[in-house]
């Protein structure tokens, strides 16, 4: 393929018109009522977005669940049979104590039509991507998908199927030989990278907690991909109690220099807002302004280097109520160009009715959290400015030392200095 323009053999014309995928059947992707994976936080996300007024004149896609051919694209037959199978046992039956690939266990567990709604969330990510290759849109959203944990035989960290893994499949499939795949999720989008490790065409960055701290600890800076696809992963891990200007320093030193080198004709954003200070299950620091600045940008990346194509996904994300709603509602925002100003007080039809779902907890009031975003932009090892407040200093420091272990790893495969900051 030579021309992003003239990919999928389909119409060269990429529409106006923006794309949010949604399914009630989303909701069905339930673990269990203790769970942390709650699909609450999915229903108050879209509440939250009509209620705002976000939807008004918008096209939503509603999905079909991703047939077998297509969850064979990662996945292994044999995985496929047994969620099947675990699935379909009656609700409250406990699993065998053999239960393979993941299944039933305290992260994972079984319930009923787990198949079902599985490939449902992969359905959407896939009609996601349809919707763009068809030329009907450039850029489309599903916050149901970003089960990026999800192995080829082994269900990981509330995924069950690779929903973004299987659209980079199918997109390669349609003629993409170049596909950027960004996780801003506090965890390493190992299965993701592990799908794709060797194959040229896919460059995955993840930018998450540090491997040493948080679970599935992998995502090292050292990790850059194999074979003659060197260079194509790039990991940026960082410190727990990052704060929004140091974790922007640190995205805006790796990830635009990776993606203006590998030119990709579509990126796929994985945005799991498990990043967030109040997130339970993360140690990370962002606020819900830090993410939305970060969907913004990879927004205007897509704009600039792939004709505008642009597949947005959820992820993970445990602030079920204080958090996920607003920061996805921005999401929603960013691919529909109707950006929603920080200080929008969150409709008053919205905080009552969650209000009466959730007694006790303290509503955000406003669609932001007044932070302060400004942020030093990197300027090269050693180039840590003069502060005059020690702790920051230090934080700089660290910061820095996972900036520059990151471009020393990945940039001089991308043809990179990973020395000089306008690379």
């Amino acid at each position: 393929m030579t021309t992003s323009s003239t990919a999928a053999g389909g119409s060269t014309h990429l529409g106006g018109d923006r794309v949010v995928v949604w399914s009630p059947d989303y909701l069905d992707y339930r673990w269990g009522p203790s769970h942390p994976m709650n699909p609450t936080r999915l229903d108050l996300t879209m509440a939250l977005t009509r209620s705002i007024g976000l939807l008004e004149g918008v096209e939503t896609v509603r999905p079909d669940p991703a047939d077998d051919a297509d969850l064979l694209r990662i996945h292994t037959s044999g995985y496929v049979d047994a969620v099947k199978k675990a699935g379909s046992a009656p609700a409250g039956a406990e699993p065998p104590a053999d239960t393979p690939h993941g299944l039933g266990t305290e992260d994972n567990p079984i319930f009923p039509k787990m198949h079902e709604a599985s490939a449902t969330l992969a359905g959407g990510t896939l009609a996601a991507a349809r919707e763009i290759v068809s030329g009907r849109t450039r850029r489309a959203v599903s916050i149901g998908g970003g089960m990026h944990h999800a192995m080829a035989d082994w269900a990981a960290g509330f995924c069950v199927y690779n929903d973004a893994a299987i659209a980079i499949s199918w997109l390669l499939d349609q003629g993409y030989d170049r596909i950027a795949y960004v996780d801003v999720d506090a965890h390493h989008g190992d299965g993701v990278q592990h799908a794709f490790l060797d194959d040229p065409r896919v460059l995955t960055v993840s930018i998450h907690q540090h491997p040493a701290t948080l679970w599935p600890n992998t995502g090292w800076s050292s990790e850059v991909g194999a074979g003659a696809a060197e260079g194509t992963a790039i990991n940026l891990p960082v410190l727990p109690g990052t704060v929004d200007s140091l974790w922007l320093r640190a995205f805006h030193a790796v990830v635009p220099g990776a993606i203006a080198a590998f030119r990709p004709q579509i990126l796929i954003s994985q945005c799991g807002a498990d990043s967030h200070r109040e997130d339970p299950l993360a140690d990370l620091s962002l606020t819900v302004d830090g993410q939305r600045a970060s969907y913004l940008v990879m927004r205007d990346l897509a704009d600039r280097y792939c004709e505008g194509r642009w597949l947005a996904l959820g992820g993970g994300g445990y602030g079920l109520v204080r958090v996920v709603p607003r920061s996805w509602t921005h999401l929603i925002a960013a691919a529909l160009d109707r950006e929603i100003d920080l200080t929008t007080k969150v409709p008053d039809d919205w905080r009552e009715r969650v209000g009466a779902m959730a007694p006790g907890v303290e509503l955000p009031t406003e669609m932001g959290e007044g932070a302060d975003l400004s942020y030093l932009p990197w300027d090269g090892p050693g180039g840590t400015p003069e502060t005059g407040v020690a702790s920051l200093d230090r934080a700089l420091t660290r910061i820095d030392s996972a900036i520059i272990a990151t471009r020393r790893a990945s940039f001089p495969l991308l043809g990179l200095d990973p020395e000089d900051p306008r690379d």
